[in-house]
């Protein structure tokens, strides 16, 4: 099919523009990232394209009649933005309201669009401009005038909505209704998936802020121990005092180390609350500095990791409870994986906890 007069010269007026084009994705998507960066989202993808000159030509076919210039088509410069939760879609448009201009005019919210029966391709679309505080380019006039367009959707709306496209609108045969109807009922299925994920997260989100506020608070039976508590645990420092007394023996300097590898030690021990763990301190804190002693007595040694006061608690813990030397090497393969030196290790330490009675 031939393009008319007007069609030939608004396709006249793409090329030449290009340029233009180009800077306004570029900038465009170089802030977006940047927006994403500074507030710590993470997206599933980021995408930008500038539409081709074929398929600006075949949407000229098709309805070439409806654009009066260029400017009337506003996604010649198209940035998807595809997140991994539905919910997460308001919050890119909130950020994507303060960086651009809206056309609010000619904005489309899909999701708002489907009617009660019907599932389907749901995404909000943000026409914009660049705002002249973003970018301004005294040779590009036209920089802060042409309008773009910002597609957010969550993955499984878009998910469906390539598999639309490519089963639905890629076809010159109409689908018959049973296939439009198991198309719909994947829709709702995905929908319902989508609003689930988003469910579950807010719930999770709620849980670990509870529990973070039981472990502020001190309220340590209450708190299950798992990964997210025992971390939220530890940032309290709970060892620390140990910790200081024991690098005093030699006046050694203290270096962090993570105590996350002692978690899995910790429910091999079968600590169920964090008030178990604070009762290990509690109970056996002398005991374990007294193994100190023995083990960095006459050694010199002068710095001391972190980790040292809660590896003692639990050697100490372990052997108080009747596991013997056996429990030590199972307790350091969990620590440093399975290797013939810590039968040497569960030795050395059940011998210096022998001698000072701890056993």
């Amino acid at each position: 099919m031939k393009l008319d007069m007007h069609c030939e010269m608004i396709l006249d007026d793409y090329r030449e523009k290009l340029p233009l084009f180009e800077k306004i994705r570029s900038v465009a998507l170089e802030r977006i990232e940047q927006c994403l960066n500074e507030n710590k989202i993470v997206v599933a993808s980021i995408n930008s394209r500038i539409k081709t000159e074929e398929s600006l030509t075949g949407k000229l076919e098709l309805k070439g009649y409806k654009y009066r210039t260029l400017d009337d088509i506003t996604d010649i410069v198209g940035i998807r933005v595809v997140t991994f939760f539905s919910d997460e879609v308001d919050v890119i448009s909130a950020l994507a309201e303060q960086l651009f201009e809206i056309d609010w005019e000619n904005t489309v919210d899909k999701r708002k669009m489907m009617e009660i029966d019907r599932f389907g391709y749901m995404s909000l679309h943000y026409i914009c401009r660049l705002p002249q505080k973003l970018c301004n380019d005294l040779a590009m006039p036209e920089l802060n005038e042409v309008r773009f367009e910002l597609q957010m959707r969550s993955v499984l709306q878009h998910v469906w909505a390539n598999m639309y496209h490519d089963m639905g609108y890629k076809t010159d045969v109409e689908i018959p209704r049973e296939y439009q109807r198991n198309m719909s009922r994947l829709a709702g299925m995905l929908e319902l998936a989508d609003e689930q994920f988003s469910s579950i997260r807010k719930d999770i989100t709620e849980y670990r802020r509870k529990v973070q506020s039981l472990v502020a608070n001190g309220n340590f039976d209450e708190v299950p121990f798992n990964g997210d508590t025992f971390r939220s645990f530890i940032v309290l420092n709970p060892f620390e005092r140990l910790v200081d007394k024991m690098a005093a023996i030699n006046q050694a300097e203290v270096y962090e180390d993570s105590l996350m590898p002692y978690y899995n030690v910790l429910r091999l021990l079968n600590m169920q609350t964090i008030g178990d763990v604070v009762r290990m301190r509690d109970d056996y804190s002398e005991s374990a500095y007294q193994l100190a002693l023995m083990q960095l007595a006459g050694t010199g040694l002068d710095i001391l990791a972190s980790s040292v006061a809660l590896q003692n608690l639990c050697i100490v813990y372990i052997l108080k409870k009747g596991y013997g030397e056996a429990g030590l090497v199972q307790m350091f393969a969990v620590l440093y994986g399975q290797n013939d030196y810590n039968i040497q290790r569960a030795k050395r330490n059940f011998d210096q906890a022998k001698r000072i009675n701890i056993i």
